[in-house]
Parts: structure tokens; sequence; C-alpha cells
């Protein structure tokens, strides 16, 4: 039987270290991802080209290229690793008891609020595990970032990416009424573009379209936002500044509405509730860390107040 080294280096990590230098783009990616140096990323490359004899990546100061070898060692070196990992797993965790770090990335407002109590839970259910949570609002990069899985708030702009419908977050227009007194009584959804805006860049800038369920239709109110915000947090507290007229998740402003801080203007006109997915990439083999995880938060998702489940897509 061959010894599992090879010049003192693992050939797992060897091959492991290869598949984070593809996928990232870079050694220098590869290092931060492996929390090592750039200098043992090269010397594991190496060792690996070493070992098998061939070329796997043509570089020069400004780029790198897969050779066709390097091709084929990445295509072997993926199955190898989740097969590897399936092995670990299997043996070392006979009750499918979840062990090690998992890194999920989660919407800001979402994350560090509504989701937190979730995440104690699974954390107090699963003593051996780590969490790294890591919060922002942009599309989950799965390589660079180096995590197991996302919630997303909105569209999946990657196909590629395993995603499932968690729940949906109603949307309403809201105002504080301190700007309400200074213009006239809105009665009517045209009323609105009368109304300074507040507006959400992730999911709407000068534009947003409000529907009215039980009349059947909908309405596009165009405006010049005062304030522009990626941020759930700021969008609620200039709107009860007086500032604008916003739409904003229910489960940020309920509390203002029903203190009267704000209020929710024309009831039976609302946005499109927002799609909250659970994604990650596709995979033969995924640990108990991320099987479990994905279990629970399908079952508490729908669950959490400003939440509710998905409208069966027709």
């Amino acid at each position: 039987m061959n010894k599992i080294k090879s010049g003192g280096i693992d050939r797992i990590e060897m091959m492991h270290t290869f598949v984070r230098i593809v996928e990232g783009g870079s050694l220098s990616s590869a290092a931060v991802q492996l929390n090592t140096t750039q200098p043992t990323v090269s010397r594991r490359l190496q060792s690996l080209e070493t070992r098998l004899g061939t070329k796997l990546i043509m570089r020069n100061t400004h780029a790198m290229k897969l050779t066709d070898d390097g091709e084929r060692c990445y295509q072997h070196a993926k199955k190898l690793i989740e097969n590897w990992n399936a092995l670990e797993d299997d043996l070392k965790n006979i009750n499918d008891e979840p062990v090690g770090m998992l890194k999920v990335r989660a919407p800001n407002a979402f994350g560090q609020d509504q989701l937190i109590a979730p995440l104690v839970k699974y954390l107090s259910d699963h003593a051996q595990i780590s969490v790294e949570w890591m919060l922002n609002d942009s599309s989950p990069d799965f390589i660079n970032d180096g995590i197991d899985c996302a919630i997303h708030v909105g569209d999946i702009p990657d196909s590629s990416m395993v995603a499932v419908l968690l729940a949906e977050v109603p949307c309403v227009a809201i105002a504080a009424p301190s700007l309400l007194n200074k213009y006239p009584e809105v009665k009517q959804v045209e009323d609105l573009s009368v109304l300074p805006w507040v507006s959400l860049s992730t999911f709407y800038r000068n534009k947003i379209v409000l529907k009215n369920s039980a009349q059947q239709s909908c309405h596009e109110v165009e405006f010049s936002p005062r304030l522009i915000t990626d941020s759930l947090y700021a969008l609620r507290s200039t709107i009860v500044s007086g500032v604008g007229v916003g739409v904003s998740s229910t489960w940020v402003i309920n509390e203002d509405l029903a203190s009267g801080k704000l209020v929710h203007l024309l009831p039976e006109w609302s946005a499109d509730p927002l799609p909250v997915y659970l994604v990650y990439p596709y995979a033969s083999y995924y640990p108990a860390r991320l099987r479990i995880f994905l279990d629970f938060i399908r079952q508490v998702m729908p669950t959490l107040a400003g939440a509710r489940p998905p409208t069966p897509r027709v």
C-alpha cells in the first residue's frame, strides 16, 4: 500500500490546495481560503506536479491557465476530496452528529435580528458545531468567500446553484405622520407620486410596482428618491424621521406601525413579497453539519415574525 504522504505533504492536502487554486483563480486567493501563506500553496502545487509528473497550471505575472492535464486533475481532485470527506464523516460520526465549522452568509438586517434565535438554537442543539456567520446583502460568492450556504433575499442571479425557496417577506408602503401632515391626504395610489421618497437600492431605486389583489390591478410609482440606501435599518430610521415615503419589509416596521410612529399607506396596495432562498453549490456529498442546517432552516424560516410560507408558484 502506498504511503499517504509524499515528501512530507499529505496527498489529500495537495489535492485540496490545487482545487482551491483553480476555484479561487490565484495562489494568493487559495492561501487566504486555506489560512496559510502563498509560498506554502506554491510548494504544495509544485509537489503535486512533481508527484504526477506533469505541468498542471501555466502561470505568468498576470494570469494562470489550466493545462489539459490540469483540467483532468481538477475534475478527479474534486471527486477525490468529496469521497474523502464522506469517508471521514462516516467513520468519525456514525450517529450523523454534525461537527466542525459551518460558514453561512446571511442578509445584513435579517441576519442580525430575525435569524439570531434560530442560529442560537442550532448551536445549542449541536455542541460540536461552530458557525462563521457572515452578513451582507450582495449575491453569495461561494468560492472566494469559502461559504457552505447562503440565506438570500431576492431573486437568485446564479442558476448554477441549488436554490430552495424557504419563505417570503411581505412589503408595504409606509410614511411618518410628520411627513403626511405636510401634504394632501393620500386617498389613491396615484397620490404617492406627489410625496418625497426614500428607496432601498437592493430592490428598488427610482420606481416600484404596487399591486391591488382585490382589484387585480397594478400601478407603477416613479420617483426621484431623496435618499438611497442598501440598509433596511437606515431606510426605516429615515422614514420614521419624516424624510420620505418608502416600501419596507413588514418585520422591520411592525412595532412602529403599532406605536403610531409610522402609517401604513393604502393597505389594499402592496409590493411583491421578497422571496427568501437557501442557496448552496451542487455536490455529490454534503457533510452532516450542512445537511442538518439545511433541514433546520427550511423548517424555521416560514415561522419567523414578518415571514410567511411562500405563495405557490403557478
